[in-house]
């Protein structure tokens, strides 16, 4: 079953795909949108669903520290949302706490890239960490059964 990790931001969106058997994650593209202007690339996305014939999605949370939820985890949720409404398939929420630090270290320590490069793809890992740690969370347990 394949899913697709989502990194909703209120200016982009990275989005992963797992492989068939729900092991890995890859990061695959940054979809532009705009928050303010309601323009939330779904359009892209059902492209996506299609092309890789996605059963589910796994949205990422972000938490705060103190696991409360703040005004991006709630526009995060309303993504959620959006996506039930337009693909009616699962979609699952994934605490996302610290991944975009950990993929910004990710670049720094082992792709030596500049700041404008690393910009360019840090959603795009982030929703590969998102997805991948909801795999290796969950995943098991389906594979095990």
């Amino acid at each position: 079953m394949k899913l697709m990790g989502l990194d909703v931001g209120s200016r982009t969106v990275g989005i992963a795909i797992s492989d068939a058997l729900g092991w890995t994650a890859q990061g695959i593209e940054i979809i532009r949108i705009n928050e303010d202007e309601e323009v939330f690339g779904l359009d892209r996305v059902s492209e996506l669903v299609a092309s890789h014939d996605v059963e589910g999605f796994v949205v990422g949370l972000p938490k705060n520290m103190n696991n409360t939820l703040g005004p991006r985890a709630e526009a995060s949720q309303r993504y959620g949302q959006m996506l039930t409404d337009r693909f009616h398939l699962p979609v699952d929420f994934e605490d996302e706490r610290l991944t975009t630090v950990e993929a910004e270290r990710m670049l720094v320590e082992q792709a030596d890239t500049s700041r404008k490069k690393r910009k360019r793809v840090i959603d795009k890992l982030a929703a590969g960490l998102i997805l991948q740690n909801y795999l290796d969370r969950h995943g098991k347990l389906t594979r095990e059964k």
